[in-house]
């Protein structure tokens, strides 16, 4: 168990290496646009608040690219903990009926209740093997704790 009671972690493996490099990319191009307005005329006055905006943009840009490294799964007595792009939300044990991964989609998803999921982004089909083992790691937990009797059921 890890130091603040999660059992299991899991992260995406290459979607956070991608997101970085594109934001890297996407500020630099910014910034360079940015330096080079001023070169050459062009018949339109640019002056040093539009470079200063351009580069800005750019790392507006690229730092929304970077929460496509945020997503997280965490599974652990307190029940599976799930954050995405922006939300982060933690779902008791009473309510979570599974997780699976169907076929053609991006990213698993938590079952709940009444044909409800969420989307977990943290598990990815890119990462293939990995991402296989995710699922092994996440379902043995889940296993685990809905068998426990914790959330009032029982086998």
């Amino acid at each position: 168990m890890t130091a603040e009671g999660w059992d299991v972690e899991v992260k995406p493996y290459l979607t956070p290496r991608f997101a970085y490099g594109a934001a890297a990319l996407i500020v630099a191009a910014h910034v360079t646009v940015g330096v080079l307005l001023k070169v050459g005329t062009t018949g339109v006055i640019f002056r040093t608040a539009d470079q200063v905006a351009i580069a800005l943009l750019g790392v507006v840009i690229g730092g929304f690219v970077c929460l496509f490294a945020r997503p997280r799964m965490r599974v652990g007595a307190a029940g599976v903990a799930v954050r995405n792009l922006f939300g982060y939300r933690v779902f008791a044990w009473d309510i979570v009926r599974g997780l699976s991964f169907h076929p053609g989609a991006r990213w698993a998803r938590l079952d709940l209740p009444d044909d409800e999921y969420v989307p977990v982004m943290a598990i990815q089909a890119v990462d293939k093997g990995r991402a296989v083992d995710a699922m092994d790691r996440v379902r043995a937990a889940m296993q685990k704790y809905q068998n426990s009797g914790i959330n009032g059921r029982h086998p």
